[in-house]
């Protein structure tokens, strides 16, 4: 039997124009921000300012006494389970008898106007017994004052493999640090929650997971899920953000209590302490290589600050694990991944997952043995490479291509920048005057980094799908219905795709994701396209059999609302073979199966996918001032399948300038336990200015254990990215530069 359909206009392969595309440009799109409903209130969220204390008494009275306020909610108020989170339930809904960061919510106020709200926060008061904070995840492991009961250390993955115990001629070490990174999203935490009648709650919300929320929010407010009821709302950006919940269940807690529509939205300072952000990282190295540059060993000890509750922390320091020694073959060694609570803010999902760390601090390494070897910095990578059939750290073996040799040699090989000229603008600071050149100097740099796709160490990771053929206007059309989320990254299209792809129409319709279907699991880990496209396509293939069942034969393919044999002969009208009655089917659907890391060794075939890329930078660098300038970034990346060509290069130069950011600009300052930049106006992220030129190179080599033999392409640009910024920045300077972001004072030595 033959599911695909022949002769689609805009199916798979093409770039059909999104259809967010053009009310996003216009300013016409609607947001969850902008939500609105009839006697809507206003909700508002009172912080801790200490990052670590005891909450002695909490006096509501000034408050609730606010004209125009009608609820003021406290832990107290929480109907139903106490804690939430994604993999441990250990963060309170409201402190109950102590914070643990700063920014923690303490209590909830719903009042007729936003400003009145956060008069009514103001208003509360708070008695406070401030504790020393934990703020050095290092020291943390073996302390015996802890931020919670159980200890400090969430998780330690060992991985064992091979002798650790031999040596090589040619050793480089090294000490490594990664800042706190933040999502940037545009669009803050936001949402619209509405009482319902039967009791329970209608949630309007910008988010990664609806049914990850929907689980938490329905145990919190003591519902059965039946009633508690989520719709995505425009999502403004997420890049792993939106993954946890925020503002959900308050927003819920006080319609329930008011009886009325309550919207939250944080405001930009609000939002950094809000929601998690990428952990900070320490990390030891170190590689043994023989005289021909080939990998004997390597070492590492990894520690993640995981802040102050768990999040994804233990899934994210089992990639900085597993993936902790990069895309090369080395048949020994030994790697200990921590994730330790701390009194920092919070830490869990953000694009890369743990990868970008680990990446910064492997290909540091790879560059140091390289220069301790006399080789080139492209060789001693290539001569490693890991290629199908190679087993990594973990055992597991390598399926499908994984053309990392491949990939650096294209980099490589691209023509390198024009010269700069004479055009001061064309300089590190010279838009605004401050060098004429003197103390330029140029570097070029590599990174090639490898990704995870999809959730791994034997999560059940699958996603529903509904798709219904019917006749509209006595034209065939079709609708698809998922939860997964639209956050930017074009899933919606790429839905319509496959469906016009495999069905043969062109009239598809996406419906809004809710929980009114089965899970589609998280938009992140680079899976929605995989998990959601396979769903997609195979709701598609239940309706072709559907189709055939009707018409008593199997051996057909649909092509422009037509039944036609293989060599496009007639078999029957679409539109008359569904008639009044339409097909719908729903169908789960799993990738192939991972299993759970060894405790003790770390092996196990953790993850269902690679994803590999590789970026040249080119910068330059005024050694006088401290600035940089990233000239040009070449990147080659394999993915598999493109679906949406124009969206893929769309995400390769996303995920780049995001790299970049964390290579010489992004990073929350935490002192203390507290941030100390909260804003757009103090944390950086690259602007149309800072981002260079990019060539991209594309290969579709194929995954055959995947839909379309696509692979995911989210993560992968962020990971090598920075290492290769960086790199380049050494070789202008010729500087150590063991820690991301590259500050200026790390340039001039002042």
């Amino acid at each position: 039997m033959t599911t695909a359909a022949l002769g689609t206009q805009q199916g798979i392969g093409t770039s059909p124009q999104r259809p967010d595309g053009t009310l996003k440009v216009t300013g016409e799109f609607a947001f969850s921000s902008d939500l609105w409903a009839d006697r809507m209130l206003w909700g508002a969220t009172l912080r801790s300012p200490h990052p670590r204390a005891r909450i002695v008494r909490v006096d509501i009275t000034g408050a609730v006494a606010t004209t125009g306020v009608h609820a003021v909610l406290t832990a107290a108020d929480v109907p139903g389970a106490k804690r939430y989170g994604l993999e441990d339930r250990d963060q309170p809904v409201l402190a109950i008898d102590q914070v643990r960061y700063a920014g923690e919510p303490v209590a909830i106020v719903a009042a007729d106007h936003p400003e009145t709200a956060r008069r009514a926060c103001a208003a509360i008061v708070v008695e406070y017994e401030p504790l020393p904070p934990i703020t050095d995840p290092v020291a943390a492991i073996d302390s015996a004052d802890t931020v919670h009961d159980r200890g400090n250390l969430l998780r330690h993955v060992p991985i064992r493999k091979g002798d650790p115990s031999v040596t090589a001629p040619v050793v480089v070490t090294g000490e490594y640090e990664v800042g706190m990174q933040d999502q940037a999203f545009l669009g803050p935490e936001s949402g619209l929650a509405i009482p319902a009648e039967d009791g329970g709650v209608d949630l309007f919300i910008a988010t990664q997971w609806l049914h990850g929320d929907l689980d938490q929010v329905a145990d919190c407010l003591g519902l059965p899920a039946s009633k508690v009821r989520l719709s995505l709302a425009g999502v403004g950006g997420a890049f792993g953000g939106r993954e946890d919940v925020s503002m959900q269940v308050h927003a819920c807690m006080l319609a329930l209590h008011t009886g009325r529509p309550v919207k939250m939205v944080y405001s930009r300072e609000e939002s950094f302490h809000g929601h998690v952000h990428r952990h900070p990282a320490r990390m030891w190295y170190e590689h043994g290589a023989d005289t021909d540059g080939r990998l004997v060993y390597v070492k590492a000890r990894i520690v993640l600050d995981g802040g102050a509750y768990a999040s994804t922390s233990k899934a994210v320091v089992a990639n900085a694990t597993t993936l902790g020694i990069g895309p090369y073959t080395v048949d020994n060694v030994l790697v200990d991944g921590y994730a330790v609570y701390t009194n920092n803010p919070p830490c869990g999902a953000m694009r890369g997952f743990g990868a970008v760390q680990a990446c910064f601090a492997y290909e540091s390494q790879m560059d140091k043995l390289a220069a301790a070897l006399g080789m080139d910095p492209v060789d001693v990578r290539t001569r490693n490479a890991i290629a199908p059939g190679d087993t990594m750290p973990t055992g597991q073996v390598v399926r499908g291509p994984a053309p990392v040799a491949d990939l650096l040699d294209r980099v490589r090989a691209a023509p390198p920048p024009p010269d700069r000229g004479g055009d001061l603008r064309e300089l590190p600071g010279g838009v605004a005057n401050t060098t004429h050149g003197e103390g330029v100097r140029r570097g070029v740099g590599y990174g090639v980094g490898i990704k995870n796709v999809g959730f791994s160490e034997g999560f059940d990771d699958y996603s529903t799908a509904r798709v219904r053929l019917e006749v509209v206007g006595g034209e065939p059309a079709a609708v698809v219905h998922t939860a997964a989320a639209e956050v930017g990254q074009g899933l919606v299209t790429v839905q319509a795709q496959i469906v016009r792809t495999e069905l043969g129409v062109d009239q598809v319709t996406v419906a809004t994701a809710d929980t009114t279907i089965g899970s589609a699991g998280s938009s992140s880990a680079s899976r929605q396209t995989y998990v959601t496209g396979g769903a997609v396509k195979a709701a598609c293939a239940a309706v072709h059999r559907e189709l055939g069942r009707r018409i008593g034969r199997d051996d057909f393919v649909l092509q422009g609302g037509k039944l036609v044999t293989g060599e496009g002969e007639l078999i029957a009208d679409l539109a008359e073979v569904l008639g009044d009655t339409p097909v719908e089917e729903t169908v789960e659907w799993r990738h192939r199966p991972t299993a759970p890391l060894d405790p003790l060794t770390g092996q196990g075939d953790a993850h269902v996918q690679y994803a590999f890329a590789a970026h040249r930078a080119t910068v330059d660098v005024d050694v006088e001032l401290g600035l940089v300038r990233v000239v040009e970034i070449v990147t080659a990346q394999d993915v598999g399948r493109a679906l949406h060509p124009q969206s893929v290069r769309g995400q390769i130069a996303g995920g780049t300038a995001q790299g970049l950011g964390l290579a010489v600009m992004e990073e929350i300052q935490v002192a203390g336990g507290l941030i100390r930049n909260p804003s757009f106006t103090d944390y950086l992220i690259p602007t149309i200015l800072d981002v260079p030129p990019m060539r991209i190179d594309v290969l579709e080599l194929g995954d055959p254990d995947a839909p379309y033999g696509l692979r995911g392409i989210g993560e992968p640009p962020t990971i090598s990215s920075t290492p290769a910024i960086v790199a380049a920045i050494r070789a202008a300077t010729g500087l150590a530069l063991n820690r991301v972001p590259v500050r200026p004072e790390h340039l001039t030595g002042t």
